[in-house]
């Protein structure tokens, strides 16, 4: 056999003496027709992907979920430069199916001079090679910028995003009289964030590669088949419909087999997510823990929840097993198939072995992108569960900022309570319609027996308790501070948790501030970083909240038994020390100490079943 190759299409002379033309390109003329073709291939798939996108947000509840989710990021009028990059990689994907086009046409012609032992051809196409592989190595550096840094930035965007509506409104602590409350927000911010970017793009892009690699190589494919006899039936093209029918039949199967796949993997993720959180749990109360000798029961609640996890990732493991055993068997059927159906035309010389080399490779593109959805059903098994979650999250939050409260208007050195009732969740009243007044210096005491509902009046009066009707009046934002019984110490310094939640200072005030509250000892650290929740004792960290108060200087304060850890000698030395530094405060005390009388203009008592006493002390 010898090939004539100019630069050009290879023309093979046959042993039988015949000629052949093989389906080739003219590489001479192949960057312009790439460049149709990338242009034409571009348009084609922006429209067909705005068409998808809006389907399957119309039609499916999966695609609301994911526009409940990302539809604004990628909103025109609030930046096109997501879009616009998104564009940049759609156009990086379909740059690389035409790569792969042109790699089987250099499949056929290398192949083709190799069978005609024409050295000339093998060297032209030895050079065709470099370049093309020149060329891919290139887009697929800057494809992989490109997407890497769409995912960097579309992440950052949606954890801003879900960040600041998990904090506004107070979300992050309504959402627990919600009736599906989402639980482990912190995995849902963190972990399933990262896998939506990732999996949404990796998706999408992937079928957007199969869709339009399945119609360029059909193309080949349907040039390249022959009729096939077949039990007396001759098939005319028979590759292509083989390769549909193969396909489908598999699909089918591995859909079946694959489909319990989506809720095992939702399951490993809140399994392995309540673990963590146990184990944080553990660490929290580590001390609480010790003292009651509680290991015993800590132990097993530590290993029934991870219990749950190993069951679920056992189920994982045989539902995979059979997943990825089908999966498997398919693809080492398929790699065989084509050269099986083109072997007698090879054989009585109707095509030459760049032919069946090209078949191979295009059987295996049309193969790979008709399973595109089979392959990947683990991966999108996976992504349902985020999506979900992630879902499941934002619908958590929205009930949680519908969630009724009292009637909070803002007011300069007072408080005034009209009219407000405060239930439990089932109903029951634990005050029934309040009325009370404290101008500028005055102060309440907040007494009554334990689970009486004090502290829930102040969740009320701060607009924290959902079950509560009324009209109340008193200093907003940073003029109302409340300190509960356990304070809570950001991560940090201890400068920055003296001055919590205002900004802090480098002055020398909060040294001052120390020693005021009898924490002298602590000046020293003020601008170490240590887990003063956890260094300090609570006695300590009541002091230091009081602290906060003499620095932030709030019109108005409440304090939730924020001074049950102190003895009566400290209790007394704090309450004096608010009332001289801070002589225009108004005062809003719980606490059952009787000590606590001398520091309270007036006392409000709970009497139980909505019941109230006010009166005044002095």
């Amino acid at each position: 056999m010898v090939a004539l190759q100019a630069v050009g299409p290879l023309v093979v002379w046959l042993p039988d003496g015949s000629v052949r033309k093989g389906v080739f390109v003219d590489w001479n003329h192949e960057l312009h027709a790439s460049l149709v073709w990338l242009g034409q291939a571009f348009a084609i798939s922006l429209i067909a992907l705005g068409v998808t996108f809006s389907a399957l947000g119309r039609f499916t509840g999966w695609g609301r979920q994911f526009l409940q989710i990302t539809s604004a990021y990628f909103n025109p009028s609030r930046s096109k430069l997501p879009l616009l990059w998104l564009a940049l990689i759609v156009l990086m994907t379909l740059f690389g199916v035409r790569l792969n086009v042109l790699f089987s046409f250099w499949y056929n012609g290398f192949y083709s001079a190799m069978q005609s032992l024409d050295a000339q051809a093998f060297w032209f196409m030895l050079l065709v090679f470099a370049t093309l592989a020149t060329i891919h190595v290139g887009r697929s550096l800057l494809n992989l910028y490109l997407q890497e840094a769409f995912l960097i930035r579309w992440r950052v965007w949606l954890t801003h995003a879900l960040v600041e509506r998990w904090l506004a409104k107070q979300a992050y602590y309504r959402s627990q009289f919600v009736a599906e409350s989402a639980d482990n927000p912190d995995q849902r911010i963190q972990q399933d964030v990262e896998t939506f970017v990732g999996k949404s793009l990796v998706l999408s892009m992937g079928l957007l590669d199969a869709a339009v690699s399945l119609f360029a190589f059909t193309i080949i494919l349907w040039n390249l088949s022959g009729v096939l006899d077949l039990f007396g039936w001759e098939i005319p093209r028979a590759m292509v419909f083989m390769v549909y029918l193969y396909v489908v039949v598999a699909t089918v199967f591995a859909l079946k087999v694959g489909r319990p796949l989506i809720r095992l993997n939702f399951l490993n993720e809140q399994f392995n997510a309540n673990f963590r959180y146990a184990l944080v749990r553990l660490r929290e109360y580590g001390e609480s823990i010790a003292f009651y000798r509680g290991e015993a029961v800590e132990r097993a609640n530590l290993l029934a929840r991870f219990a749950n996890v190993i069951a679920n990732a056992w189920a994982v493991v045989f539902r995979s097993l059979k997943f990825q055993g089908f999966n498997l068997a398919i693809s080492q059927a398929a790699v065989v198939f084509p050269f099986i159906v083109q072997a007698p035309r090879l054989l009585s010389k109707q095509i030459t072995l760049g032919d069946v080399m090209q078949t191979s490779q295009s059987f295996g593109q049309v193969e790979g992108a008709l399973s595109f959805f089979r392959s990947s059903y683990d991966s999108f098994a996976s992504y349902r569960a985020v999506i979900n979650r992630l879902s499941g999250f934002l619908d958590s939050m929205e009930s949680a900022e519908q969630l009724i409260s009292a009637q909070i208007k803002a007011g300069s050195h007072q408080l005034v309570v009209q009219s407000l009732s405060v239930r439990t969740p089932s109903g029951s009243p634990l005050v029934d319609d309040l009325t009370l007044s404290l101008e500028k210096s005055a102060s309440l005491l907040i007494r009554g027996k334990s689970g009486i509902g004090k502290t829930t009046l102040l969740r009320g009066v701060a607009g924290l308790w959902p079950y509560v009707d009324g009209k109340i009046v008193r200093p907003l934002g940073e003029q109302s501070l409340f300190l509960p019984q356990k304070p809570y110490l950001p991560l940090g310094t201890l400068r920055s948790a003296l001055y919590y939640p205002a900004s802090v200072q480098t002055d020398d005030q909060a040294a001052a501030v120390l020693i005021q509250c009898q924490l002298a000892h602590l000046v020293g650290r003020l601008d170490d970083e240590a887990e003063w929740a956890r260094t300090l004792s609570l006695g300590e960290q009541q002091r230091l909240a009081i602290g906060r108060v003499l620095l932030n200087r709030p019109q108005l304060v409440f304090l939730d038994e924020a001074s049950s850890a102190m003895d009566e000698g400290l209790e007394y030395a704090m309450y004096h020390l608010l009332r001289q530094s801070m002589p225009d405060a108004i005062l809003v005390s719980v606490g059952h100490r009787s000590s606590l009388l001398d520091f309270h203009t007036q006392e409000l008592e709970l009497l139980g079943a909505g019941q109230w006493r006010l009166h005044e002390l002095h």
